[in-house]
């Protein structure tokens, strides 16, 4: 048995570990982006310093700077002890230890923490949650999910992951969402039967191998698109 969570916790990815999750080329940065369930991630925040547009939703946004500051350090324990305990359950390449990654993680975390009060001024961060969403109609070209849906299939029901990716797909024109393991480490459960039903109501989807890998057998993103975007007849992986 991998790493378990009883709950969906606040942790955060760089833009340079997003950029390897979704496959992202300099095109895609100059999309119109949604980082849905985006925490508190620097993807934003980086971004943004780069002079690209990008939204970020999450309904940890309702929280103040010192509230969202104290769940993260209340996290962290939780995380870097279930890394330890599962050390051989991850690929350990661009960091070496647990509490190497804790720190990478801990400084993107503190890069949104301080671009939060400014960025909720500037209309980048929302609050809100899946399964619905407060945008418009293909308001975006991409929505980005990472490490909620299939994630935490154990705590989100099908139904759930099924209204959330077609709400995405509502307001984003391609939907990626990454990893398609659960937390322990195994492959989602409900990853065929959500790709069936998808296919079975007219979406697009396919199964694309990323260039990152931290959870062993993690480097699998899932894209999905509505029918009028010209991908192939069916879901593939």
């Amino acid at each position: 048995m991998g790493f378990k969570l009883d709950k969906i916790i606040p942790w955060g990815r760089s833009l340079h570990e997003y950029a390897k999750m979704f496959a992202l080329t300099q095109n895609d940065r100059t999309l119109q982006i949604l980082d849905c369930a985006g925490g508190p991630a620097s993807f934003n925040t980086e971004m943004t310093r780069q002079g690209y547009k990008v939204i970020s939703c999450d309904p940890i946004y309702q929280f103040s700077v010192d509230d969202i500051a104290q769940r993260i350090q209340e996290t962290y324990s939780i995380v870097i002890d279930g890394l330890k305990a599962n050390y051989n359950n991850y690929v350990w390449q661009d960091s070496h230890s647990p509490e190497e990654v804790g720190q990478i993680r801990l400084s993107a975390m503190q890069q949104f923490l301080e671009d939060l009060p400014v960025g909720i001024q500037q209309g980048r961060y929302i609050t809100a949650e899946l399964p619905i969403l407060p945008f418009k109609n293909d308001q975006f070209d991409l929505a980005l999910c990472s490490h909620f849906l299939f994630s935490y299939s154990d705590l989100l029901s099908q139904d759930f992951h099924l209204t959330s990716i077609q709400e995405l797909c509502r307001v984003a024109h391609e939907v990626r969402i990454f990893p398609l393991l659960n937390i322990s480490g195994e492959v989602s459960l409900l990853l065929p039967s959500v790709i069936k039903e998808l296919d079975t109501r007219g979406y697009k989807c396919n199964i694309q191998q990323v260039a990152y890998e931290f959870q062993k057998g993690g480097n699998q993103m899932l894209q999905v698109s509505k029918v009028s975007s010209g991908w192939g007849n069916r879901c593939s992986g």
